[in-house]
């Protein structure tokens, strides 16, 4: 089955449709969601809705921690994010709030493991930016794959039989096989707010026969999305990280 992985959509419902888009024409069987369903984009309500569906369709999803801050304030925000958030509240519905609350922290399909930060703490958020993060959520757990967003940076690491933590800079479109002697975590980029100089919404797909890895990318109208952060008055610095992709 050919899975496709999106995490880190931040209400960005344009990026979303892009990313939808692409993995109907990929034929995908099964959608996964990472988290971070809102916060700091524009559109919370719509999105929330379109991934619910995408629920009743069968797909996964597991709480970020921005989907968490909507009803539990979090500390750990910036002040940025945290206006977001408090613009977003009453923007919701309670149907779409109750959706939010509900979302598990994980979730496995076979030996294969989702969460939106690292796996060895998952409610505290922690940031796998680097092999030795990597190497500490994937020593935590029996999962032979890991898929991870958060960093709203794409990266994939291994760990050897050395238990050494080896970091691989993703190529896009380009198939990366998951060795199953190994263990691995996929930082999936960002859908709705990527940071790594690329403002076309990131997503991945990863063949569960053939262990098969491919970060993708799905371009869309990024200054539409722009204009409607600016137009519901959110902070610019939103708008302008769209449009730089960082």
């Amino acid at each position: 089955m050919l899975l496709a992985l999106i995490s880190d959509i931040h209400a960005n419902d344009l990026a979303l449709q892009a990313c939808l888009r692409h993995c109907a024409a990929l034929g995908v069987g099964r959608i996964v969601v990472l988290g971070d369903i809102v916060g700091y984009g524009a559109e919370p309500e719509a999105t929330v809705r379109r991934v619910s569906g995408l629920v009743e369709a069968g797909a996964i999803v597991v709480l970020g921690n921005h989907d968490q801050a909507i009803d539990t304030p979090s500390v750990q925000m910036n002040e940025t994010a945290r206006r977001a958030i408090a613009w977003t509240r009453p923007r919701l519905s309670e149907t779409s709030r109750a959706f939010l609350r509900g979302l598990p922290l994980t979730c496995t399909l076979d030996n294969f493991l989702f969460v939106h930060a690292d796996a060895s703490a998952p409610a505290k958020w922690k940031y796998v930016t680097g092999a030795a993060e990597a190497r500490i959520s994937m020593a935590a757990v029996k999962a032979r794959v890991t898929f991870c967003g958060h960093t709203h940076v794409p990266m994939l690491y291994c760990l050897t039989a050395a238990a050494k933590a080896v970091a691989h800079g993703p190529s896009v479109d380009r198939p990366v096989p998951l060795l199953e002697q190994r263990q691995w975590l996929a930082v999936i980029g960002a859908a709705g707010q990527p940071r790594d100089g690329n403002p076309a919404a990131a997503f991945a797909t990863f063949d569960t026969v053939s262990r098969e890895l491919t970060f993708r990318r799905a371009p869309y109208d990024v200054e539409a999305a722009a204009a409607k952060l600016r137009a519901a008055g959110l902070p610019e610095a939103l708008a302008l990280r769209l449009l730089q992709g960082k």
